[in-house]
């Protein structure tokens, strides 16, 4: 992987001296002069410091409303100029970043969409080869890690530094709570492989519906997001994208105002700590153990299965295994899905090393 070198002391208007988390508000859509100089002002008073508003929006369906495009970009100037707000708006290519910089728009964003489009990503960077603009970069729709690392690599090789990341959830099918599912695993573990890049939570998209915004910061908060960039409307009710998830500027004061924000541990902290943790890391020592015996018991009866011209995969063993297996869990208390998920981890790993073994006999001798 490219070596990504993450300036953060020069993440302009993006930390804070404080540690407070950084607040990024503002509609989903910039729709009129007055919804987006009405909105800033109410942001202002409450000491927000960036603005947001989307100037461009890909929408799943052509009759949908798309953004005002480059005429809002005139918007968001005159919201600098009246509250000395830093100002951030979404671009999708080259055309739409030539607009934002010539607007003087401060911060820059990269949609979950075009993410997911490395052709995308590297035409943005292209066009923002050795200049000096904060870049945030929303992860992809679908849960794929390597795409999101792909855009701050393809960003960081065109010169950009002031990068940072935005988590905003990702598509699931069927029946949910959230409208994004969260999967808090993922920002967690591009933490772990860009040490230092900031990473800012979209509960907005992530929660899908007003009421929940609150409950998915706080989680934000949790799990040490640097920041939170949240959708507020004048009057959502008649915002032409993403009504639902938007609050009023008075719902988004009650939020920041409720947030707790947790210190870091301190050595009397680690010291309470470590005699639980040592026992976690005993239990994990024991499953890591135990996974190696049950892949290990897969295997050999992978080897019968093989000699007795069986099918590696028989589905309704594994139907009757995962049913099982929840049940049992559920005695002990266990989220359903949490079981289901680990089960299905470690049969897909059975089969593969199972077919493995296969095409090892049929490999021709050398």
């Amino acid at each position: 992987m490219t070596q990504i070198q993450i300036e953060l002391e020069n993440i302009e208007k993006l930390q804070t001296h404080n540690k407070k988390p950084v607040l990024i508000a503002g509609p989903c859509s910039a729709e009129s002069r007055e919804q987006v100089l009405d909105c800033a002002t109410q942001l202002s008073a409450q000491g927000i410091g960036i603005f947001r508003a989307g100037v461009w929006k890909p929408r799943t369906r052509p009759s949908c409303f798309g953004g005002v495009g480059e005429p809002a970009l005139k918007w968001l100037k005159e919201v600098k100029e009246k509250t000395g707000m830093a100002v951030t708006t979404e671009v999708a290519h080259a055309r739409h970043v030539e607009a934002a910089l010539e607007a003087g728009i401060d911060i820059l964003w990269i949609g979950a969409r075009t993410t997911t489009s490395p052709f995308a990503v590297q035409e943005i960077a292209d066009s923002l080869r050795n200049i000096d603009i904060p870049v945030l970069v929303k992860n992809p729709i679908n849960a794929e890690l390597d795409l999101w690392l792909g855009a701050f690599e393809r960003l960081a090789g065109a010169g950009v530094k002031r990068l940072a990341a935005i988590h905003r959830g990702f598509s699931s099918y069927g029946e949910r709570i959230y409208r994004y599912a969260p999967h808090w695993q993922i920002p967690v573990e591009l933490r772990r492989r860009i040490p230092g890049l900031p990473v800012l939570c979209d509960p907005s998209h992530i929660a899908g519906r007003s009421d929940l915004v609150g409950l998915v910061a706080q989680m934000a908060l949790d799990m040490k997001s640097d920041g939170l960039f949240i959708e507020v409307h004048p009057n959502p009710e008649k915002a032409l994208s993403d009504k639902a998830q938007q609050l009023t500027p008075a719902e988004f004061k009650q939020l920041t105002e409720s947030l707790v924000c947790h210190k870091d541990p301190d050595d009397e902290d680690l010291a309470v700590l470590q005699p639980y943790r040592e026992q976690i890391e005993a239990i994990d020592r024991k499953l890591t153990a135990t996974l190696a015996e049950r892949l290990e018991a897969a295997r050999l009866t992978g080897d019968l299965k093989r000699l007795r011209n069986l099918t590696v995969l028989q589905p309704g063993h594994y139907r009757s295994l995962i049913d099982e297996m929840i049940a049992e869990g559920c005695k002990y208390g266990l989220d359903e899905e949490f079981v289901r998920s680990i089960f299905e981890i470690i049969h897909a790993e059975s089969i593969h090393n199972q077919l493995e073994a296969y095409n090892k006999k049929r490999e021709p001798e050398a």
